[in-house]
This record gives C-alpha cells, structure tokens and sequence, in this order.
C-alpha cells in the first residue's frame, strides 16, 4: 500500500521542478506513480511551478526570478492590467506573473477573460490551458489546448502539454504519441525527451525510460531537472552509483548522497517502489490499484514553454 502521507521529491517531475527540497525529497514515494512533473516543463513554483510557465509574448520580455522582484513585476503589471484588461500583451504577461507567484487561480480568470475576447488566438488558447492543467483542471486544459493550434501551424509546446496531461489522467500511451509528435516539430528538445522517459518510467518501462532521460541529458539545453530526473530513474533501476554521480552535478555531494538515500530507503520500505522496479504494479495487483488512484491527485509542473 502507499502511505498518503508521502508525497513526490520537489527535485523531479515531468517538465519542470523547481530547487531542490531536501526535506520533500523524504516524501517521495508517489513520484513515479504521479510523476511528474510535464512539465510540460511549468507554471507555479514548487514542482507545478517552475512550473513557472513561460508565457512569452514578447521575446524580450524577461519576468524576474527572485520573489521579491516578481511580486513588485506582478504589482506593476496588475495596474496596466487594471487600466486596460481587453489589452492581449498586458493579459499574458499578467498572468505569467501570477503563475510564478503561485496564483493559478487568478491567472486561470485573467486568461479566461483573454480567451473570450480572443477566441481563435493560439498563443491565448496555449496560455489559457496550461494556466487550467498548472490549476489541476485537466479535462478542461485538454479541450482548451485542442483548439491552440492547428495541423497547418503545430505547436511544439501544445503538444508537449497535451502530453503530461494524459499522463497525468494515466493515459501513458496518448502521451507518449503527443510527446512523439512535439518532437517531430522540435527534434531533440531536452525537455520533451524528459516528459517522454517519465512517462515510459509511469508505464513500468525502466530501461526505456534511462535510454530516453540519457538523450536528454545529453542535450546542450537540458537543465538541472532533467538531469534530476535521470538520476531518480536510475536509482530505481537500482543503478545507485550512476544515480549519484548524476545528481551531483547539480547538488552538493551531500545532497546528492542524501537524495539516493532517500530513495534506497523508500525502495526498500515501499512495495510500490518495488512493483515499479518488477513491473509487478503492472500486472494488476493491489499496489497498481493504489498507485492508479493517487495518479489524478498529483499536480505535476507544467512545461517551461508556456505560452511559447
């Protein structure tokens, strides 16, 4: 059985984690269950954060990374906002603020009011269901997001996004087609690659997942996250040495020591863990039953590209 007291590592996840959290990483033993973080890479902080969503309307438009100075960023563009709520620009870059302060809620209104005063623009309809998957909405992000783009003009990110949604609902094989189909569009995207190997890790498909995570992390632009994310997939192959020197290069050696010891120890005590690594959880038994119901609970990050 999963003990509903643990929760998954803030270092991992499908598409974006944010730092790492050391006394979360203790809670880890829904990750691969819940995964994820798709982050789509992300729109919040924390794990649905880095999920900060990156909804960028303008390429030059930077959206500051310490709080401080994104409260006051948010504060400002509350007041353009306010003085001017049909403005496309203003609306987007409001609510990217707010997705990094964690106000999904209020994002999700502002880019609601957006979608209604433009209902065919696919970079509203892109931020508007991100905004709904990174608020846990996710059938309603699925329909949103089905509309932001078109056979003529595919989006990337949409795709992506689409993709850790199904996962997220458990449907690991429509994600994978998702995460195949953002690829075609922008081959070799670390984040992407990420999202696909969590979601062959969802599947029970370990050796699949290392293979996809390793290209991934081989990318010039992969981050910390991905990097993270292959570290926890080999942990769980039992690949404990690998997993270490993985996460070390991001963490302090003690970090990364306490980070695979937490996992060996949640391996160890957690039949979970041990189906995931058999394939047992696979087959139908009780721990499937209860990995299946906690999938839906879990509110991983969404992709980096928000709104890209």
């Amino acid at each position: 059985m999963i003990d509903d007291n643990l929760s998954p590592p803030a270092a991992f996840g499908q598409v974006y984690a944010g730092g790492i959290n050391l006394p979360a990483l203790k809670r880890a033993a829904l990750l691969m269950t819940a995964v994820a973080a798709l982050a789509l890479s992300g729109c919040s902080k924390g794990m649905m954060a880095d999920v900060t969503g990156s909804i960028r309307p303008s390429a030059d438009m930077r959206i500051p990374s310490d709080p401080a100075g994104l409260r006051l960023f948010a504060e400002e563009w509350a007041r353009k906002y306010d003085a001017n709520p049909k403005d496309r620009t203003t609306g987007l870059i409001y609510a990217r603020a707010l997705m990094g302060l964690n106000r999904s809620a209020e994002a999700v209104a502002v880019l609601q009011g957006l979608a209604i005063q433009y209902p065919k623009d696919p970079k509203v309809l892109s931020a508007y269901g991100k905004s709904l998957a990174d608020a846990g909405r996710l059938p309603e992000a699925a329909e949103v997001l089905s509309h932001a783009d078109t056979p003529e003009r595919p989006d990337w990110s949409v795709h992506s996004t689409r993709g850790t949604i199904a996962d997220r609902l458990g449907n690991h094989e429509m994600a994978r087609t998702y995460y195949e189909e953002a690829l075609k569009i922008r081959p070799g995207d670390p984040t992407v690659l990420s999202n696909l190997g969590l979601s062959y890790a969802l599947s029970r498909q370990l050796p699949k997942a290392e293979e996809t995570l390793l290209l991934a992390a081989k990318e010039p632009e992969a981050d910390m996250r991905v990097r993270q994310n292959l570290s926890l997939v080999l942990a769980l192959e039992g690949k404990f040495a690998e997993a270490e020197g993985w996460s070390r290069r991001d963490l302090t050696p003690i970090d990364a020591a306490a980070n695979i010891a937490s996992i060996r120890q949640m391996i160890s005590e957690s039949n979970t863990w041990r189906d995931i690594q058999t394939g047992g959880a696979a087959k139908g038994g009780k721990g499937a039953k209860s990995a299946q119901g906690k999938t839906a609970a879990y509110r991983e990050p969404l992709p980096q590209n928000l709104g890209q």
